[in-house]
């Protein structure tokens, strides 16, 4: 999973500590990964961001699999994992 975001944007600062959670979490099972877009413009380019924060979900293979656009809460970003087979 990729959060892209900024650290300063308030939506990306109200998901932080659940991606901090995950990354610890999931730490064994899947990769979370956050990007700040506004300290890598690129990335915004690469991965065609139109609005922080946006979550990205992968497959193992690397396929992305789901989008999601702002605010993501902690049930939703479990339900997204647990149909790519994270557990």
């Amino acid at each position: 999973m990729v959060d892209l975001g900024a650290k300063s944007c308030i939506p990306c600062k109200m998901i932080t500590p659940i991606m901090e959670e995950f990354e610890k979490g999931y730490k064994d099972r899947a990769a979370i990964v956050f990007i700040d877009v506004w300290g890598k413009p690129q990335a915004a380019r690469k991965y065609g961001i139109r609005t922080i924060p946006t979550q990205i979900f992968y497959t193992a293979g690397g396929k992305g699999m789901a989008r999601h656009e702002e605010f993501m809460d902690k049930a939703s970003i479990i339900a997204e994992l647990e149909k790519l087979g994270v557990k």
